[in-house]
Protein backbone atom coordinates (compact mmCIF):
# COMPACT_ATOMS: atom_id res chain seq x y z
CA UNK A 1 0.00 0.00 0.00
CA UNK A 2 3.07 2.40 0.56
CA UNK A 3 4.54 1.37 -2.52
CA UNK A 4 1.55 2.15 -4.10
CA UNK A 5 0.97 5.55 -2.23
CA UNK A 6 4.66 6.57 -3.08
CA UNK A 7 4.24 6.07 -6.55
CA UNK A 8 1.07 7.79 -6.96
CA UNK A 9 3.14 10.91 -5.53
CA UNK A 10 5.74 10.18 -7.93
CA UNK A 11 3.23 10.35 -11.38
CA UNK A 12 1.93 13.47 -9.99
CA UNK A 13 5.34 14.67 -9.54
CA UNK A 14 5.93 14.13 -12.96
CA UNK A 15 2.87 15.11 -14.09
CA UNK A 16 3.32 18.60 -12.94
CA UNK A 17 6.99 18.91 -13.72
CA UNK A 18 6.16 18.21 -17.40
CA UNK A 19 3.32 20.54 -17.39
CA UNK A 20 5.34 23.80 -16.14
CA UNK A 21 6.46 26.22 -18.60
CA UNK A 22 9.81 28.44 -17.47
CA UNK A 23 9.89 31.99 -19.19
CA UNK A 24 12.11 34.71 -19.53
CA UNK A 25 12.21 38.36 -20.20
CA UNK A 26 14.46 40.86 -21.00
CA UNK A 27 13.81 44.58 -22.03
CA UNK A 28 15.40 46.73 -24.54
CA UNK A 29 17.75 45.40 -27.18
CA UNK A 30 19.30 48.73 -28.20
CA UNK A 31 22.29 49.33 -31.25
CA UNK A 32 23.69 52.50 -30.78
CA UNK A 33 26.43 53.74 -33.13
CA UNK A 34 29.16 52.94 -31.28
CA UNK A 35 27.58 49.50 -31.06
CA UNK A 36 27.80 48.94 -34.77
CA UNK A 37 31.20 50.46 -34.63
CA UNK A 38 32.05 47.51 -32.10
CA UNK A 39 30.64 44.93 -34.43
CA UNK A 40 31.69 45.70 -37.43
CA UNK A 41 34.56 43.16 -39.19
CA UNK A 42 36.90 44.16 -41.91
CA UNK A 43 34.62 42.52 -44.51
CA UNK A 44 31.93 44.85 -43.94
CA UNK A 45 29.42 42.47 -41.89
CA UNK A 46 28.62 42.67 -38.18
CA UNK A 47 29.55 39.93 -35.82
CA UNK A 48 27.35 40.24 -32.29
CA UNK A 49 28.58 36.63 -31.24
CA UNK A 50 30.25 37.64 -27.96
CA UNK A 51 27.29 39.79 -26.81
CA UNK A 52 25.12 37.75 -25.34
CA UNK A 53 27.61 34.65 -24.01
CA UNK A 54 27.17 34.82 -20.37
CA UNK A 55 23.96 35.03 -20.51
CA UNK A 56 22.96 32.23 -23.08
CA UNK A 57 22.96 29.37 -20.51
CA UNK A 58 19.96 31.81 -19.12
CA UNK A 59 18.07 32.52 -22.15
CA UNK A 60 18.52 28.40 -22.79
CA UNK A 61 17.07 27.84 -19.58
CA UNK A 62 13.82 28.96 -20.28
CA UNK A 63 10.91 26.88 -22.49
CA UNK A 64 10.47 30.35 -24.46
CA UNK A 65 12.40 32.99 -23.87
CA UNK A 66 11.23 36.86 -24.72
CA UNK A 67 12.96 40.32 -26.13
CA UNK A 68 12.58 43.39 -27.10
CA UNK A 69 13.84 44.49 -30.51
CA UNK A 70 14.28 48.09 -30.02
CA UNK A 71 15.86 48.83 -33.85
CA UNK A 72 14.35 48.14 -37.21
CA UNK A 73 16.29 45.84 -39.31
CA UNK A 74 15.76 48.91 -41.83
CA UNK A 75 19.00 48.30 -44.17
CA UNK A 76 21.78 50.42 -44.85
CA UNK A 77 23.33 52.79 -43.90
CA UNK A 78 23.03 51.10 -40.46
CA UNK A 79 22.25 54.02 -38.22
CA UNK A 80 21.94 54.75 -34.47
CA UNK A 81 19.95 57.24 -32.26
CA UNK A 82 17.95 59.04 -32.82
CA UNK A 83 17.01 57.13 -35.92
CA UNK A 84 17.99 53.42 -35.78
CA UNK A 85 18.68 50.47 -38.16
CA UNK A 86 20.54 47.76 -37.48
CA UNK A 87 22.12 44.56 -39.66
CA UNK A 88 20.39 41.22 -40.13
CA UNK A 89 22.67 39.86 -38.02
CA UNK A 90 21.75 41.73 -35.19
CA UNK A 91 18.84 39.80 -34.95
CA UNK A 92 19.83 36.90 -36.15
CA UNK A 93 22.57 36.60 -32.97
CA UNK A 94 19.19 36.71 -30.58
CA UNK A 95 18.00 33.98 -32.02
CA UNK A 96 21.16 31.92 -31.89
CA UNK A 97 21.55 33.14 -28.61
CA UNK A 98 18.21 30.80 -27.27
CA UNK A 99 15.37 34.00 -27.68
CA UNK A 100 11.84 32.74 -29.40
CA UNK A 101 10.00 35.77 -29.73
CA UNK A 102 10.88 38.91 -30.61
CA UNK A 103 8.68 42.24 -30.01
CA UNK A 104 8.57 45.17 -32.16
CA UNK A 105 6.29 47.21 -30.98
CA UNK A 106 8.24 50.34 -29.94
CA UNK A 107 8.66 54.04 -30.12
CA UNK A 108 11.72 53.28 -32.46
CA UNK A 109 10.15 50.77 -34.50
CA UNK A 110 8.77 53.42 -37.22
CA UNK A 111 12.71 55.40 -37.11
CA UNK A 112 12.91 54.40 -41.13
CA UNK A 113 9.32 54.41 -41.66
CA UNK A 114 7.19 52.12 -43.26
CA UNK A 115 9.99 50.57 -45.53
CA UNK A 116 11.70 49.94 -42.39
CA UNK A 117 8.76 47.89 -40.67
CA UNK A 118 8.46 46.27 -43.71
CA UNK A 119 12.08 45.22 -44.45
CA UNK A 120 12.03 44.15 -40.37
CA UNK A 121 8.70 41.92 -40.86
CA UNK A 122 10.77 40.62 -44.18
CA UNK A 123 13.89 40.14 -42.12
CA UNK A 124 12.45 38.47 -38.93
CA UNK A 125 10.12 36.16 -41.30
CA UNK A 126 13.32 35.17 -43.38
CA UNK A 127 15.12 34.22 -39.85
CA UNK A 128 12.36 32.16 -39.06
CA UNK A 129 11.53 33.71 -35.42
CA UNK A 130 8.30 34.48 -34.44
CA UNK A 131 7.88 38.00 -33.88
CA UNK A 132 4.59 40.65 -32.66
CA UNK A 133 3.53 44.14 -32.36
CA UNK A 134 3.44 45.75 -35.95
CA UNK A 135 2.34 44.33 -39.30
CA UNK A 136 2.69 44.57 -43.24
CA UNK A 137 -0.88 45.61 -43.21
CA UNK A 138 -4.12 45.15 -40.98
CA UNK A 139 -5.00 41.81 -43.07
CA UNK A 140 -2.15 40.32 -41.95
CA UNK A 141 -2.97 41.83 -38.26
CA UNK A 142 -6.24 39.96 -38.23
CA UNK A 143 -4.59 36.84 -39.52
CA UNK A 144 -1.85 36.81 -37.14
CA UNK A 145 -3.38 38.65 -33.39
CA UNK A 146 -3.19 36.92 -31.25
CA UNK A 147 -0.11 35.09 -31.18
CA UNK A 148 -0.96 31.98 -29.76
CA UNK A 149 2.00 29.49 -29.30
CA UNK A 150 1.63 25.98 -27.38
CA UNK A 151 4.51 25.28 -24.63
CA UNK A 152 4.62 21.75 -23.10
CA UNK A 153 0.99 21.61 -24.12
CA UNK A 154 -0.18 24.40 -22.29
CA UNK A 155 -1.39 27.55 -25.33
CA UNK A 156 0.23 30.78 -24.32
CA UNK A 157 -1.23 33.50 -25.92
CA UNK A 158 1.37 37.26 -26.44
CA UNK A 159 -0.01 40.24 -27.09
CA UNK A 160 2.49 43.41 -28.18
CA UNK A 161 1.77 47.52 -27.75
CA UNK A 162 3.03 50.51 -27.55
CA UNK A 163 2.62 54.12 -25.98
CA UNK A 164 3.52 55.73 -29.48
CA UNK A 165 6.11 55.84 -32.52
CA UNK A 166 8.02 58.92 -31.43
CA UNK A 167 5.61 61.18 -33.34
CA UNK A 168 6.25 59.45 -36.55
CA UNK A 169 3.37 58.52 -37.99
CA UNK A 170 2.66 55.44 -41.08
CA UNK A 171 2.73 56.76 -44.15
CA UNK A 172 0.44 53.73 -46.15
CA UNK A 173 -1.13 50.35 -44.41
CA UNK A 174 1.47 48.74 -42.23
CA UNK A 175 0.07 48.70 -38.22
CA UNK A 176 1.83 49.09 -35.44
CA UNK A 177 -0.04 48.06 -32.06
CA UNK A 178 -0.81 51.26 -30.22
CA UNK A 179 -1.59 51.15 -25.95
CA UNK A 180 -5.41 51.52 -26.85
CA UNK A 181 -7.76 49.26 -23.88
CA UNK A 182 -10.78 48.77 -26.31
CA UNK A 183 -8.25 46.99 -28.89
CA UNK A 184 -6.21 45.05 -25.96
CA UNK A 185 -9.99 43.83 -24.52
CA UNK A 186 -10.82 42.56 -27.65
CA UNK A 187 -7.43 41.08 -28.31
CA UNK A 188 -7.66 39.60 -25.23
CA UNK A 189 -11.36 38.45 -25.94
CA UNK A 190 -10.15 37.00 -29.19
CA UNK A 191 -7.19 35.01 -27.39
CA UNK A 192 -9.62 33.25 -24.76
CA UNK A 193 -11.88 32.38 -28.14
CA UNK A 194 -8.89 30.42 -29.47
CA UNK A 195 -8.20 28.18 -26.45
CA UNK A 196 -5.47 30.44 -24.96
CA UNK A 197 -4.91 29.21 -21.27
CA UNK A 198 -2.59 31.99 -20.16
CA UNK A 199 -1.98 35.32 -21.48
CA UNK A 200 0.69 37.87 -21.20
CA UNK A 201 0.76 41.38 -22.53
CA UNK A 202 3.99 43.23 -23.18
CA UNK A 203 4.15 46.83 -22.77
CA UNK A 204 6.27 49.33 -24.12
CA UNK A 205 4.91 52.06 -21.71
CA UNK A 206 6.14 54.60 -18.83
CA UNK A 207 8.72 57.66 -18.47
CA UNK A 208 12.24 57.23 -19.57
CA UNK A 209 15.03 57.19 -16.84
CA UNK A 210 11.73 56.50 -13.76
CA UNK A 211 13.21 54.46 -11.69
CA UNK A 212 9.25 53.77 -10.38
CA UNK A 213 6.57 53.49 -12.15
CA UNK A 214 3.98 56.50 -13.21
CA UNK A 215 0.63 56.82 -12.62
CA UNK A 216 -0.67 55.66 -15.66
CA UNK A 217 1.32 52.45 -15.47
CA UNK A 218 0.01 51.49 -12.13
CA UNK A 219 -3.57 52.51 -13.73
CA UNK A 220 -3.31 50.37 -16.69
CA UNK A 221 -1.34 47.42 -15.05
CA UNK A 222 -4.40 47.07 -12.78
CA UNK A 223 -6.77 47.07 -15.55
CA UNK A 224 -4.80 44.48 -16.90
CA UNK A 225 -4.88 42.02 -13.53
CA UNK A 226 -8.83 42.82 -14.24
CA UNK A 227 -9.03 41.79 -17.43
CA UNK A 228 -7.43 38.12 -15.82
CA UNK A 229 -4.05 38.45 -17.86
CA UNK A 230 -1.69 36.22 -16.31
CA UNK A 231 1.49 38.23 -17.34
CA UNK A 232 2.34 41.75 -17.75
CA UNK A 233 5.60 42.52 -18.94
CA UNK A 234 6.88 45.97 -19.31
CA UNK A 235 9.96 48.05 -21.06
CA UNK A 236 10.77 51.53 -22.57
CA UNK A 237 11.91 53.57 -19.40
CA UNK A 238 15.45 52.36 -20.12
CA UNK A 239 15.75 51.73 -16.43
CA UNK A 240 14.78 48.78 -14.18
CA UNK A 241 11.71 49.61 -12.30
CA UNK A 242 9.61 47.56 -9.71
CA UNK A 243 8.32 43.76 -9.83
CA UNK A 244 5.09 42.19 -8.37
CA UNK A 245 3.28 39.34 -7.88
CA UNK A 246 -0.01 40.24 -7.05
CA UNK A 247 -3.51 38.17 -6.15
CA UNK A 248 -6.43 38.53 -8.56
CA UNK A 249 -9.53 38.06 -6.31
CA UNK A 250 -11.74 38.07 -9.31
CA UNK A 251 -9.84 35.46 -11.02
CA UNK A 252 -8.43 33.51 -8.01
CA UNK A 253 -4.79 33.29 -9.53
CA UNK A 254 -1.36 35.24 -9.13
CA UNK A 255 -0.45 37.92 -11.76
CA UNK A 256 3.10 38.98 -12.40
CA UNK A 257 3.46 42.40 -13.12
CA UNK A 258 6.95 44.14 -14.76
CA UNK A 259 7.18 47.89 -14.86
CA UNK A 260 9.90 47.59 -16.60
CA UNK A 261 12.86 45.09 -17.22
CA UNK A 262 15.71 48.10 -18.47
CA UNK A 263 17.66 47.57 -21.26
CA UNK A 264 19.21 44.52 -22.14
CA UNK A 265 21.75 45.81 -24.09
CA UNK A 266 23.09 49.96 -25.04
CA UNK A 267 25.26 52.30 -25.24
CA UNK A 268 23.64 54.45 -22.65
CA UNK A 269 25.79 56.27 -20.40
CA UNK A 270 23.36 57.10 -17.13
CA UNK A 271 24.02 54.79 -14.91
CA UNK A 272 20.55 53.68 -13.92
CA UNK A 273 20.44 52.71 -17.56
CA UNK A 274 23.67 50.74 -17.94
CA UNK A 275 22.18 47.60 -17.34
CA UNK A 276 18.62 45.75 -16.64
CA UNK A 277 17.12 42.60 -15.05
CA UNK A 278 16.00 39.32 -16.64
CA UNK A 279 12.82 37.96 -15.12
CA UNK A 280 11.93 33.96 -14.65
CA UNK A 281 8.54 32.87 -14.38
CA UNK A 282 7.30 29.51 -14.46
CA UNK A 283 3.17 28.51 -14.84
CA UNK A 284 1.92 25.12 -14.26
CA UNK A 285 -1.65 24.63 -15.03
CA UNK A 286 -4.14 23.14 -12.57
CA UNK A 287 -6.75 21.71 -14.41
CA UNK A 288 -7.82 24.89 -16.37
CA UNK A 289 -6.27 27.38 -14.48
CA UNK A 290 -2.83 28.68 -14.56
CA UNK A 291 -0.74 28.80 -11.76
CA UNK A 292 1.94 31.35 -11.73
CA UNK A 293 4.85 30.95 -9.66
CA UNK A 294 8.76 31.00 -9.34
CA UNK A 295 9.23 34.63 -10.55
CA UNK A 296 12.75 35.86 -9.61
CA UNK A 297 14.67 38.30 -11.36
CA UNK A 298 18.61 38.89 -12.04
CA UNK A 299 20.66 41.70 -12.91
CA UNK A 300 23.05 42.49 -15.36
CA UNK A 301 25.72 45.01 -16.50
CA UNK A 302 26.94 46.21 -20.49
CA UNK A 303 30.28 46.52 -20.26
CA UNK A 304 31.52 48.73 -23.12
CA UNK A 305 34.63 48.05 -25.07
CA UNK A 306 37.70 49.50 -24.46
CA UNK A 307 39.59 49.13 -27.64
CA UNK A 308 39.18 48.57 -31.39
CA UNK A 309 38.11 44.76 -32.62
CA UNK A 310 36.59 44.33 -28.49
CA UNK A 311 32.23 44.47 -28.38
CA UNK A 312 29.51 45.12 -26.38
CA UNK A 313 29.49 42.14 -23.99
CA UNK A 314 26.42 41.64 -21.25
CA UNK A 315 27.46 40.35 -17.60
CA UNK A 316 25.45 38.92 -15.10
CA UNK A 317 25.68 40.13 -11.41
CA UNK A 318 27.18 37.02 -9.84
CA UNK A 319 30.03 36.96 -12.99
CA UNK A 320 32.12 40.19 -11.96
CA UNK A 321 35.10 37.87 -12.70
CA UNK A 322 34.39 38.67 -16.38
CA UNK A 323 35.06 42.21 -16.14
CA UNK A 324 37.35 44.48 -16.80
CA UNK A 325 39.39 46.34 -14.18
CA UNK A 326 37.79 49.49 -15.31
CA UNK A 327 34.42 48.49 -15.48
CA UNK A 328 34.06 47.36 -11.76
CA UNK A 329 33.24 50.56 -10.27
CA UNK A 330 30.35 51.70 -12.31
CA UNK A 331 29.62 47.83 -12.89
CA UNK A 332 28.83 48.11 -8.43
CA UNK A 333 27.02 51.35 -8.93
CA UNK A 334 24.72 50.15 -11.02
CA UNK A 335 23.50 47.23 -8.94
CA UNK A 336 24.16 48.63 -5.21
CA UNK A 337 21.26 51.55 -6.93
CA UNK A 338 19.54 48.83 -8.74
CA UNK A 339 19.22 46.81 -5.71
CA UNK A 340 18.57 49.95 -3.24
CA UNK A 341 15.90 52.12 -5.69
CA UNK A 342 14.41 49.78 -7.60
CA UNK A 343 14.06 46.07 -6.42
CA UNK A 344 14.27 46.34 -2.92
CA UNK A 345 11.07 47.13 -3.24
CA UNK A 346 9.80 44.24 -5.34
CA UNK A 347 7.05 42.35 -3.91
CA UNK A 348 7.23 38.69 -4.05
CA UNK A 349 9.45 39.04 -6.88
CA UNK A 350 12.76 37.74 -5.10
CA UNK A 351 16.54 37.62 -6.53
CA UNK A 352 17.58 34.23 -7.90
Amino acid sequence: MKLLYVMALSLVSLLQSNNQVDLMFVGDAMQHSPQLTAAQRSDGSYDYSPCFRYVEDDIRWADYAVVNLECPLGGRPYTGYPAFSAPDSYAQQLITSGFDLILTANNHCLDRRDHGLRRTISALDSLGIPHIGSYVNAAERARKVPLITTIKGVKFAFLDYTYGTNGIGVQGDVVVDIINRDVIARDIAAARARGAQVLCVNLHWGIEYQLQPVASQIDLGDWLVEQGVDLIIGGHPHVVERMEMRHSKAYDKDVLLVYSLGNFISNQRDIDSRGGAMVKVSVTMNGSKPLVHDARYKLFFVQKPSYRGENYVVVPENRPDLLRADSRSEFARFMQRTHDLVVSKNVNVPQE
